[in-house]
């Protein structure tokens, strides 16, 4: 037999510690390394100053202040975004974020389940959970997302089916699960539109692309989880029944 190593954590796969510790929940990937170049963590008892130091995940031992990475509870909230809003920890624009809504410095580290884009409001979830963010956001598994749309036209039978067939935009299938019309008035009218998946500003271009302009978007709901009451800017942590409907 070779010198090769043939234990089980020579095939572990490796992450570098400051991936290691975010993934983890208890604080956010920039955090993370500033911790490691603070000199506050140690892998298999070692301090070490590189945020990219490789860990053989499952098998070597990472320590903060000198106590084991312990997983952090799993915290899911829902804000009700307001428009003008950013999805994003930090903008190189220097524009507001969602973040200017969380007024608990403690969920500084949680991070967007998906996204609203700027001019878009309503439901948008935040967790410490990478794994489970990723569930809700994989097409093929996540939940559906239901949307309220302002468009600036009356729509008629023929433009809602025409979105649930969908059209080829830019070199990619956008279309609708479901269309159906709420109300109309005047010019205008709202439509509930459900998606099954979530591209970049899907509903912009989909709507785009049947030359309808877009007045309002407002997200009302993840799966089986609703918008209600909550106010413009006001945020709450899900219940453990909540979280595991979605």
């Amino acid at each position: 037999m070779s010198g090769r190593d043939r234990s089980p954590a020579s095939g572990a796969p490796r992450r570098g510690v400051a991936r290691v510790i975010s993934k983890y929940g208890v604080t956010s990937r920039s955090q993370a390394t500033a911790w490691v170049r603070a000199g506050r963590v140690a892998v298999n008892g070692r301090i070490v100053h590189d945020a990219e130091f490789p860990v053989r995940v499952g098998f070597d031992r990472v320590a903060v202040d000198g106590q084991p990475l312990a997983r952090a509870a799993r915290v899911v909230l829902m804000l009700n975004k307001p428009r003008g809003l950013v999805t994003t920890a930090r903008d190189e624009r220097d524009r507001d974020t969602v973040y200017r809504c969380l007024d608990d410095p403690a969920l500084a580290w949680l991070a967007p389940v998906g996204r609203l884009d700027k001019a878009s409001e309503g439901l948008l979830l935040f967790s410490n959970d990478p794994e489970w963010a990723g569930r809700i956001t994989d097409p093929a598994s996540g939940p559906d997302k239901t949307y309220h749309v302002q468009i600036d036209r009356i729509a008629d039978a023929d433009l809602l089916a025409r979105l649930e067939r969908g059209a080829e935009v830019g070199g990619q299938r956008l279309g609708a699960k479901s269309a159906r019309l709420l109300r109309a008035g005047g010019r205008h009218s709202w439509l509930e539109i459900v998606l099954d998946e979530g591209r970049n500003r899907h509903l912009r271009r989909l709507l785009a692309h049947f030359d309808v302009a877009v007045l309002r978007i407002v997200r009302v709901a993840v799966g089986s989880l609703k918008l209600g009451e909550l106010p413009k800017g006001a945020w709450r942590v899900l219940t453990e029944r909540e979280v595991a409907s979605l």
